[in-house]
């Protein structure tokens, strides 16, 4: 039987930032295995630590002895509403590496939100969601999110970049990457096309209570009771369909610049180095829906 071998290289982030692209592209390389599902959610005790480590080391056992074992599970980089995952990878393999992939603070912030929108029920505008949610900021708050990785690894074990230097010369980060990694750099996974994360034009915003009701265990038993007809006016009164294009996006800009400006000095002072990639946030890109994907 072959042994099952340990993870020893995470993205870890940010949400909404390219990963599954990244993710995507090392898989293509010939040295890299990274797992199917992308984000297993493993190191969370939300979602699948009680799985239990055989469960986890189950999903790489189909390399084939690359030295480089991965996966990419965003949520890893969501402290503090999910914490405890350094230090459960430090126990799990202490000479584990993690990239660690951001975007313009504001658009991904923006992107999170819309995301939230199509998945996760948010029913409130753009801006009330933001302000009230403390979340949408936090996993925005990259020096943050990284410090708590540098404690317990050091900087050298994590690799930093930024989605819009991975799209503006995707083939030297990834030469860049895999020369840290210490694999072929001269292999080449320069993709023909992106397969990212995208949240459609159109997305579908629920409606409080018929949304819940429907949603319900009780509606699972009286539905076959409802003509046919009632039931699809129920749904349709139960959502409703944005144009994300429609919806200003101004306001929350606004609130967000002068947070997430503070922050990226802070992210500066750990990296020593600047972001003038992140034109939303400095003021000198006007922001529109259409890139906020």
């Amino acid at each position: 039987m072959k042994p099952n071998r340990r993870p020893n290289l995470f993205i870890i982030g940010a949400m909404k930032s390219g990963t599954t692209s990244l993710h995507t592209w090392l898989g293509g390389h010939p040295q890299i295995f990274m797992c199917t599902p992308k984000e297993p959610n493993y190191f969370l005790e939300e979602f699948n630590w009680s799985q239990g480590e055989a469960w986890y080391l189950n999903l790489f056992a189909a390399g084939s002895g690359e030295p480089i074992i991965g996966e990419s599970s965003v949520s890893y980089a969501k402290a503090p509403t999910f914490d405890g995952v350094p230090q459960r990878i430090a126990k799990f393999n202490p000479e584990a590496r993690f990239i660690y992939i951001m975007r313009d603070p504001v658009e991904r912030t923006i992107s999170h939100y819309w995301h939230a929108v199509r998945h996760q029920a948010e029913r409130r505008d753009m801006c009330t969601a933001v302000r009230e949610t403390p979340h949408f900021r936090y996993v925005s708050h990259y020096s943050a999110q990284l410090s708590r990785y540098h404690d317990y690894f050091g900087p050298e074990r994590i690799f930093p970049i930024t989605l819009e230097e991975l799209v503006g010369d995707s083939a030297t980060v990834l030469q860049h990457l895999f020369i840290w990694l210490g694999v072929d750099p001269s292999f080449d996974v320069t993709p023909r096309s992106q397969p990212r994360n995208v949240t459609p034009q159109q997305v579908t915003q629920v409606r409080g209570v018929l949304h819940r009701l429907h949603t319900s265990p009780v509606w699972r038993v009286v539905e076959p009771l409802v003509p046919h007809a009632l039931r699809r006016v129920g749904r349709q009164l139960a959502t409703k369909r944005i144009d994300r294009g429609s919806q200003p996006v101004t306001e929350t800009a606004e609130f967000l610049r002068p947070i997430q400006l503070e922050q990226t000095r802070e992210l500066s002072t750990l990296l020593g180095r600047q972001f003038p990639e992140w034109e939303t946030l400095s003021g000198k890109k006007t922001i529109k829906d259409s890139i906020i994907s």
